[in-house]
């Protein structure tokens, strides 16, 4: 479930541009492209627009938030109240995904997806055939250094970087968090405290992206 705003048709504005994305989206000879940006982007919008213009005969999306903790892992731990910290993923199962992808001799790979009502990542979700022209992943994390992320980075042919105006990504974030639960209070404090910290993190990789795209 994606929040008011998010949804693909919500973005038909952008489909003539999405278009020229589209057109020249495939990192040659490669097969797997990354896009990412600061929580509350539009990441997420933009790779499954991006998907839905090339066809899923041509592409599918795959989350990095596939590999987010469970919440029973994350419970009485240091990151309970983190979730979507960068130390709040399992980095070693999304950089092996990347590399079975990046080099397909299975002929098919099977991806976690995350479900946002149950908020739980959901394993086996996603098949990604040998022979699929294109795997695009988008996450927060892609360029980011140390406790193994380095290892993602070498996996993905080009890192699209998304860049959102910072009023309507705080507000996005907000929305979401209010969907799924949280009052306004709490929703503003997660969105103004763990999540603009998780994205002062992403912020710091932006110089390392091959594109950086406008996105709102």
């Amino acid at each position: 479930m994606r929040c008011p705003g998010e949804t693909p048709s919500g973005h038909r504005k952008y489909r003539r541009q999405l278009q020229n994305f589209a057109a020249g989206s495939r990192p040659e000879p490669g097969r797997c492209l990354g896009s990412l940006g600061h929580p509350g982007s539009g990441k997420s919008t933009f790779a499954a627009l991006l998907g839905e213009l090339l066809g899923a005969d041509l592409a599918v999306v795959v989350p990095m938030d596939g590999f987010h903790l469970s919440d029973a892992v994350l419970a009485g731990g240091p990151f309970r109240d983190r979730k979507g910290a960068i130390e709040t993923f399992d980095v070693g199962g999304y950089a092996s995904l990347l590399q079975r992808l990046a080099r397909p001799v299975e002929p098919v790979v099977y991806a976690p997806d995350f479900n946002r009502s149950l908020d739980e990542p959901i394993a086996a979700s996603i098949a990604i055939p040998a022979d699929l022209p294109l795997v695009i992943t988008e996450g927060n994390y892609l360029l980011a250094d140390g406790q193994g992320w380095q290892g993602i980075r070498e996996h993905l042919d080009e890192v699209w970087y998304l860049e959102s105006p910072e009023t309507l990504r705080r507000q996005r974030l907000t929305e979401r968090h209010m969907l799924f639960g949280k009052d306004l209070a709490d929703a503003e404090k997660w969105a103004h405290g763990t999540d603009q910290s998780n994205a002062e993190l992403v912020h710091a990789t932006r110089h390392k992206a091959n594109r950086i795209i406008p996105w709102s």
